[in-house]
């Protein structure tokens, strides 16, 4: 008894010493809040891959828990400010839940620049990045920027082929740009994070919504919604702009090496990894739909066309927008439209 009384305390001993060496070995532990749940593929697909590279770079020193449906308190739209004031230490947000802070990187999110092709906006986007949206992101640390698979109506029991079909709705939007959208196919703009559109639409509050595919799965979008609605060639009506950023002051704070590693797993090759996991996820949420009985609707050419050409003066609304910030609208259209063509599939 005595001789298995000192090898229980040995057995417990070395345990606690793997313990405590394995918790010595994460020197540097990060928080990163979002506002989906935690099934949803953005976490799934995108941010794990990305916490578990991260993580493996460090040498196992760096631990990041990820915290979904704004667990830590709080709402989407303060996900920034959390960033900005250190509460947090990562955030993975929608840019245009804090309208007007991120003006140089909205030109992605422009119809007619975006139209569907994700990875070629990514890389432009990090092509961009240092010369002309960096300014937008005072006080974060830009780990990666990303837009979705773009707009595309979802409508719950109309089915719309033309912009005349919207006139009258009430329509969810994610940001000004969307709102802009909106109010040039003559239908009211509603703005609100994505965690309330099923409420939205079960109140009837509004009668459709502006979002991408891949949303429907962890909304469950169509037990609601009957009509899925895009141009020719997955062509999107404008899209979303993302980020995931660290506080300023935490990171200025991390050691060279540490630094590299969050570097090493953020860099151009996984801005383009991050559009591939987008258009994977709206390939399965529109089967979703489909495999349900309900409508997906890609427009015709000429139909896309009529669409295109209602929101032309978009483009044009945001140019003369941040013109009056003192920013160039027109180059920084033209810059971007040059590089999602160049990084074209």
């Amino acid at each position: 008894m005595k001789l298995n009384g000192i090898l229980t305390a040995v057995a417990g001993s070395v345990l606690a010493l793997g313990m405590a060496t394995a918790a010595a070995a994460q020197e540097y532990t990060f928080k990163l809040h979002h506002m989906l749940g935690a099934q949803a593929p953005a976490q799934r697909n995108m941010l794990e891959p990305w916490v578990k590279q991260v993580e493996e770079n460090s040498g196992g020193r760096v631990k990041i828990e990820i915290f979904p449906a704004m667990t830590l308190g709080g709402t989407p739209p303060e996900l920034v400010q959390q960033a900005r004031d250190g509460v947090v230490d990562l955030v993975w947000t929608v840019n245009g839940y804090t309208p007007g802070q991120f003006p140089r990187t909205e030109v992605f999110e422009l119809p007619g620049v975006f139209l569907n092709d994700i990875k070629a906006a990514n890389l432009a986007m990090y092509d961009m990045f240092e010369d002309h949206l960096s300014e937008d992101y005072r006080g974060l640390e830009v780990m990666w920027l990303h837009v979705h698979a773009g707009q595309a109506l979802m409508t719950v029991d109309k089915e719309v082929r033309s912009p005349a079909d919207l006139s009258g709705m009430k329509i969810r939007i994610p940001t000004r740009t969307g709102a802009w959208v909106i109010e040039a196919l003559g239908a009211s703009p509603l703005a609100m994070p994505v965690p309330e559109v099923p409420s939205a639409l079960s109140k009837k509050v509004v009668d459709a919504t502006l979002l991408p595919w891949e949303i429907i799965p962890p909304l469950q979008l169509h037990n609601q919604i009957n009509y899925f609605i895009e141009g020719a060639d997955e062509t999107r009506f404008g899209t979303t702009s993302f980020q995931v950023s660290m506080n300023q002051a935490r990171w200025d704070g991390l050691p060279d090496d540490i630094k590299k590693a969050f570097r090493d797993a953020s860099g151009r090759d996984w801005w383009g990894t991050v559009a591939d996991a987008w258009r994977g996820g709206d390939d399965f949420g529109i089967k979703m739909a489909t495999d349900a009985g309900k409508t997906h609707i890609m427009l015709s050419e000429a139909e896309t066309q009529a669409f295109l050409d209602v929101l032309a003066p978009v483009q044009q609304r945001w140019i003369d927008e941040v013109n009056g910030k003192g920013l160039d609208g027109e180059a920084l259209v033209a810059r971007a439209r040059e590089l999602i063509a160049a990084n074209a599939q």
